[in-house]
């Protein structure tokens, strides 16, 4: 639970911790570009950029910088810069840009798919494509959402690698492994990242209200257990504040992650 309800504030939700955990990406990111997939993702950023990482870049999700932070679904006020595709791959290519995908498949070193479901040759389901995957986690800081934590998204195996994990960037040598780097993994359960010898999946913390046998047993390979496994943290009367009232006063972030 919040220690926000002495204050008057109804206590935390799972969404809630979800978006500040994501927002953790972003702390003391400097000047990079935020680019958030999903709605809880994109709420995070804002938060991140209204708190503890004020100098954060973000878009209109076109091409413009916007030089406020909207609320979810609002128009900026204020432009502070074009940005157009090709400036954009050129962040993007050069490290200045931290995305944070959805992730259709994840494994547990950090291969990601969101391409198909099946064999190549003939997918069971046909999804996004490749996309820009590969240049993304080969070239900047690569963050994902799950907001539904399940064996069938955590799996041993992804069927396709869009994203590529660490052991994969590692064998290609230098030229992929020198800018690789998968901070987190933010699911409705749990934090993860891959801070291990090997570089394979560790829980990191656990979200309020959730135990470890229930991420194992929602996790279709082992996952590392350190021992007292933390809760995530939780928000602040100030973060809950700008999250209900400014961020997303329509309440979205209850739709991607229900109570």
């Amino acid at each position: 639970m919040s220690g926000t309800e002495s204050t008057g504030i109804a206590a935390a939700t799972r969404a809630e911790y979800c978006v500040v955990a994501c927002a953790e990406a972003w702390r003391d990111a400097g000047e990079i570009l935020a680019s958030p997939m999903g709605t809880v993702p994109a709420i995070g950023a804002r938060l991140a950029r209204l708190t503890f990482s004020p100098d954060l870049l973000l878009t209109d999700g076109e091409a413009l910088l916007t030089g406020d932070t909207p609320a979810l679904g609002a128009r900026a006020a204020s432009i502070e810069g074009w940005l157009p595709f090709r400036q954009h791959l050129t962040l993007t290519a050069t490290g200045r840009r931290h995305v944070m995908m959805g992730a259709s498949q994840i494994d547990r070193h950090g291969n990601q798919n969101i391409s198909c479901i099946g064999p190549w040759a003939r997918p069971e389901r046909q999804l996004l494509g490749v996309r820009g995957a590969p240049v993304n986690t080969l070239n900047n800081p690569t963050s994902y959402w799950v907001p539904k934590h399940s064996p069938r998204v955590f799996v041993e195996h992804v069927d396709m690698v869009s994203g590529v994990g660490y052991e994969r960037a590692a064998a290609a040598g230098p030229s992929a492994s020198r800018y690789h780097r998968i901070p987190e993994v933010v699911s409705n359960l749990g934090v993860f990242d891959f801070e291990t010898p090997d570089r394979t999946m560790r829980l990191r913390s656990l979200h309020p209200g959730v135990g470890v046998e229930e991420v194992t047993e929602a996790t279709g390979f082992a996952l590392t257990i350190p021992a007292g496994v933390p809760l995530t943290r939780d928000p602040s009367e100030a973060e809950l504040r700008l999250i209900r009232e400014v961020i997303d006063p329509k309440g979205l972030r209850e739709r991607e992650v229900p109570a």
